[in-house]
């Protein structure tokens, strides 16, 4: 019950916003598009939804074009706001539940228990124009999934949202990946999609530039991070010594380097420990996802994109 993405390109004129993507998404997967803006995460998101139809290539769902499978399989979170803004919440949600075949009493009933677990039971009767920005992009996710649909996609999901809704929206995230759901979604929140996606894919300029597991992908440039602390010398400035070692960020609680491919990152606690350092923290780890979205999309042409012929990625 995979989904599949095979061979998608999408043109828009001049300009190209997909170039030959193929993915596969596996079910029960929370699957993370990432890319700057303009790389192609939306219109890939639309074409799997079926509301833009691609140039060449096909998607699919459990061996079946997404042309040919039920609406009801897919719930989609847009990033722009897609409320009525003088309709009451209640009233809406109820609405958008009957459009997906869901009786007026349960999608009531459903709405009413959403809204509690958002902490927002007494928005029920107001208008949606009298909720915050973040408040209404609740009421779009329970919208998105008042149908209980197989699949959902959300642009930006965690827009306008504080860390206490963006924990809870985490929370319903979980929930419905436990209950074997398939979630897909972009997000420039790289902390947010190394803690909940399996996977992921790059996108730059309309092409998948890297994807896999995230635990692949961190390990694919072959590179290693360490991060230490030692007592009484917060700068180790004796760190830029080690050969095959660069400095990358100095915090408050640590120093973080970068190890070359090549070169055994436990020289520098060697190096710590003949040095007599007492050491208050040490750890090897990959690459972050922000590091790689920057290695791969990080110096890019902001110049209009346009049609170009196919290029070939490792």
């Amino acid at each position: 019950m995979s989904l599949v993405i095979d061979s998608v390109s999408k043109n828009f004129g001049e300009v190209q916003a997909l170039y030959d993507v193929s993915l596969e998404i596996k079910p029960g997967e929370v699957f993370g598009f990432l890319g700057a803006n303009g790389a192609g995460k939306t219109t890939a998101m639309r074409i799997v939804l079926d509301i833009l139809r691609p140039d060449s290539g096909t998607v699919a769902w459990n061996g079946r074009l997404n042309t040919e499978v039920s609406r009801d399989t897919w719930g989609y979170l847009p990033e722009e706001r897609g409320l009525y803004a003088k309709m009451k919440v209640i009233d809406q949600l109820t609405f958008f539940g009957k459009l997906h075949g869901v009786k007026p009493k349960k999608a009531e009933q459903e709405t009413r228990d959403w809204l509690e677990r958002f902490r927002i039971p007494e928005y029920a009767d107001k208008r949606a124009e009298q909720l915050s920005k973040g408040n209404q992009q609740k009421i779009q996710f329970i919208a998105a999934i008042l149908h209980d649909p197989q699949v959902l996609l959300m642009d930006e999901p965690f827009t306008g949202l504080d860390p206490v809704n963006v924990a809870l929206l985490k929370e319903a995230f979980l929930e419905m990946k436990d209950r074997g759901k398939t979630l897909i979604f972009s997000t420039h929140q790289m902390e947010t999609v190394q803690e909940l996606c399996q996977s992921i894919a790059i996108l730059d300029r309309g092409r998948v530039v890297v994807g896999g597991t995230v635990r692949d992908v961190r390990r694919s440039s072959g590179r290693q991070m360490v991060r230490i602390a030692v007592d009484g010398d917060p700068e180790i400035a004796w760190l830029a010594t080690i050969d095959g070692v660069r400095v990358s960020r100095r915090g408050q609680d640590y120093t973080e380097a970068e190890v070359a491919s090549g070169h055994d990152p436990e020289l520098v606690l060697q190096e710590a420990l003949g040095r007599r350092c007492r050491i208050l923290h040490f750890e090897i780890t990959d690459p972050s996802l922000e590091e790689i979205f920057i290695e791969h999309v990080g110096q890019i042409d902001t110049s209009e994109r346009t049609l170009a012929p196919k290029a070939v990625y490792a």
